[in-house]
């Protein structure tokens, strides 16, 4: 075991190609789904918690629903759908980079939404009375309540990143971890252990251990400037 971890922080620092790729992939799909799901969740999520309407407890039910969605579920819709047999086989995204990204969307998007919500619905009245006093439009309120949830929407995305980063379920169902093509960190450390690859599974953990320890540290001092 020694052995192992010197050899997986040699693989670190010499930057093993294989090593590299695995992280450009994992950058790439983490980053592509924690923005999307972002800009998705963000007008939801202040609409749900600005705004009053019947139906809403539905929504919200629903909502929090599928926060709880566990990642093979939803990994084996994906299949579903995009397989050869599924109504979208045509856009032949099975087992590529896109299709993880939409899984993984389709995953955070709903947490993002019920994060924002929660926060939302706390300050909404204080605004709705200032938006009424100065005459916004609908427009510019949702702006304004934009500019108040700003170290939240960051929380959110950062949130949104760390789940994104450590999924493993879906994404190994929609994209197969085919080497050099759709394997992420989880995926991999999962594949080079069970075939008794050590060195490369622990490099793989430290850097995700890693890259886990610096976003909840950004976490914490986020929850610490929402607190003064």
């Amino acid at each position: 075991m020694k052995s192992a971890f010197l050899t997986a922080l040699e693989l670190i620092q010499s930057g093993d190609a294989e090593l590299l790729n695995i992280l450009s992939v994992t950058a790439q799909m983490s980053l592509r789904s924690s923005i999307v799901a972002l800009l998705l969740s963000l007008p939801l999520g202040i609409w749900l918690g600005a705004c009053r309407f019947p139906g809403r407890s539905l929504l919200l039910i629903a909502n929090r629903t599928l926060m709880g969605m566990p990642p093979v579920v939803c990994g084996l819709v994906f299949y579903l759908l995009f397989s050869g047999v599924g109504p979208f086989r045509q856009w032949k995204l099975l087992f590529t980079l896109d299709i993880m990204v939409l899984a993984q969307v389709a995953l955070i998007t709903p947490i993002l939404v019920g994060n924002l919500e929660t926060f939302v619905s706390g300050i909404a009245p204080v605004v709705r009375e200032t938006a009424k006093g100065l005459g916004l439009s609908a427009f510019k309120t949702f702006f304004l309540l934009c500019n108040e949830c700003v170290y939240q929407i960051v929380f959110a995305y950062l949130l949104g990143f760390s789940r994104s980063i450590a999924e493993v379920g879906a994404v190994s169902m929609v994209g197969g971890a085919i080497s050099w093509k759709t394997n992420v960190m989880t995926t991999a450390i999962m594949q080079h252990t069970n075939r008794g690859n050590f060195s490369l599974g622990i490099a793989l953990g430290i850097i995700l251990l890693s890259i886990s320890l610096m976003i909840n540290t950004l976490l914490s001092l986020l929850q610490r400037r929402f607190r003064v």
